[in-house]
C-alpha cells in the first residue's frame, strides 16, 4: 500500500502560543496528532509528551508480537501515566493534559487510537465520514437525545472533556480497524478546524485540492478566514 502525506499546523490568530503537535512517521508508518489544554506552558508540554512517548514507544516496540491495537493502547497509556508523572512534577501544571488521535499501518490495515475530541476522518467518493467518537460532555448529551446537532454545534459546554490524557482515572482508549481502499484520503486533525468549519466545507477543500499539500493548507487557511479562534492543525494521508 503506498501512501502519500502531509501535516501543517498553525496557533491561528487569537493564540500566542501553539499548543497543538503532530508527528509524521517519515516511513509512514504512524500518523498522530494531540491538543493540549492547561494554560500556555501546560498545554505545550502535554501534547509534546503525547507525541514523544506515543513515537518512542511504536517505535521500540513495532516489530514486537504486540497485536497493533495492543500496541496503540500500550502507547496511549503510557502517554497518560507520562504527563500524569510531570503534573506531580510540576505543581503549576496539575491541569494539563491533551486530545490524541493516531493512525498506524502497520500489516496493510489502518488502526485507529484516540482519546478526547481530536478527530480523524475518512474522505471517499466526495463523501466525508467522522470516523472517531468526540469524548465530550456534548457528544454524550447530542447521543442521548438531550440536545440537537445544531444546538450541540455552539452549546457553551462543547471543549467540556469526558475522556483526556493526564488524568489518572484514564482507564479506555478507543481503538478500531478501518476498511480503507485506492483513492481513500485520511485527514487527523485537531478541533481548532473543526470548531471553525462544517464537515461540508471540510469535504469541499478535500475534493477541490488533488494535491494534498494544497489541501492541508486550504484547510487552515479556511480556518483562519473563519476566525481562526484556536490553535490549528491537520495531517492528511492518502492512499494511492
Amino acid at each position: 500500500m503506498k501512501l502519500r502525506f502531509t501535516g501543517l499546523s498553525n496557533p491561528g490568530l487569537v493564540r500566542f502560543s501553539n499548543q497543538d503537535a503532530y508527528y509524521i512517521d517519515p516511513e509512514g508508518r504512524f500518523f498522530i496528532v494531540a491538543d493540549g489544554m492547561g494554560g500556555h506552558t501546560g498545554g505545550e508540554e502535554a501534547s509534546r509528551i503525547a507525541i514523544h512517548v506515543i513515537r518512542d514507544y511504536l517505535l521500540q516496540h513495532w516489530k514486537s508480537d504486540l497485536a497493533t491495537k495492543d500496541l496503540l493502547d500500550n502507547a496511549f497509556k503510557q502517554a497518560n501515566l507520562t504527563i500524569v508523572r510531570e503534573q506531580k512534577r510540576q505543581p503549576q501544571c496539575s491541569d494539563m493534559g491533551t486530545t490524541a488521535v493516531a493512525v498506524v499501518f502497520r500489516n496493510q490495515q489502518p488502526t485507529i487510537a484516540h482519546v478526547g475530541d481530536s478527530r480523524l476522518y475518512l474522505f471517499r467518493d466526495s463523501a466525508l465520514q467522522q470516523v472517531t467518537a468526540d469524548h465530550t460532555w456534548v457528544n454524550m448529551a447530542l447521543h442521548q437525545g438531550d440536545i440537537t446537532p445544531e444546538e450541540a454545534r455552539v452549546h457553551p459546554w462543547r471543549h467540556i472533556l469526558s475522556r483526556c490524557l493526564g488524568r489518572e482515572e484514564l482507564d479506555q482508549v478507543d481503538l478500531q480497524t478501518l476498511a480503507v481502499q485506492s483513492g481513500d484520503r485520511l485527514l487527523l486533525c485537531s478541533d481548532g478546524l473543526t470548531e471553525e468549519l462544517s464537515d461540508e466545507q471540510i469535504a469541499f477543500h478535500l475534493q477541490s485540492n488533488p494535491p494534498i499539500e494544497k489541501a492541508a493548507a486550504a484547510l487552515v487557511k479556511a480556518a483562519l478566514a473563519s476566525g481562526g479562534h484556536d490553535n490549528i492543525t491537520v495531517a492528511i494521508v492518502e492512499l494511492e
